[in-house]
């Protein structure tokens, strides 16, 4: 039941903190709700874990995120693309939307669906974001998305299968499927 609580209450902290900047007008705004997306998701990868002494979450949790920002950081010393606000070229790929994604997916995987379900919606949130501020192309967003939730499911193992939710995708399009054991 503790659980349950714990789990509305951050969804609940979610909304109301994303939801007011959904219809945000300038680039900095959807910067700054980039920012704020990114470091509440890997504050939560990262504390969750350590609040319920799951050290071994912890470790995945930090396994995850590290093999994430090390490969961006390879990858965007290795490919020179121009941000759309030709601030620099290192837009490929998107930095903030990897750490999105690989903690939403660490959570996901350790912490089930009713976790996991709240974090994919910030990260996706922190994607458009990161799109909408003009720090990244639609395609750096994508791919950071992929590395992000590649490295998730990578290095985290599930704490409990009894519920999973699994992404898939084929040449006629993707899904999510469900899983539940009896």
């Amino acid at each position: 039941m503790l659980i349950k609580i714990r789990n509305l209450l951050l969804v609940f902290v979610l909304a109301v903190f994303t939801t007011p900047w959904v219809n945000a007008a300038s680039e900095d705004t959807w910067e700054d709700i980039s920012d704020v997306g990114v470091a509440s998701l890997l504050g939560t990868a990262l504390i969750l874990p350590a609040t319920r002494r799951d050290w071994e979450g912890l470790r995945q949790a930090s396994y995850s995120i590290g093999a994430a920002a090390g490969v961006t950081l390879i990858s965007k010393a290795l490919v020179d693309e121009e941000r759309p606000n030709n601030k620099d070229n290192d837009s490929f790929p998107s930095g903030h939307t990897a750490n999105a994604f690989s903690s939403a997916t660490t959570l996901h995987r350790r912490y089930g669906w009713q976790v996991g379900f709240p974090a994919y919606a910030v990260a996706t949130l922190t994607g458009i974001a990161r799109e909408r501020a003009r720090e990244h192309h639609w395609y750096d967003v994508v791919a950071g998305a992929a590395l992000g939730s590649v490295s998730g499911w990578y290095f985290t193992d599930a704490f409990s299968s009894s519920v999973q939710l699994t992404p898939w995708v084929d040449s006629k399009g993707g899904g999510l499927a469900v899983s539940m054991r009896f």
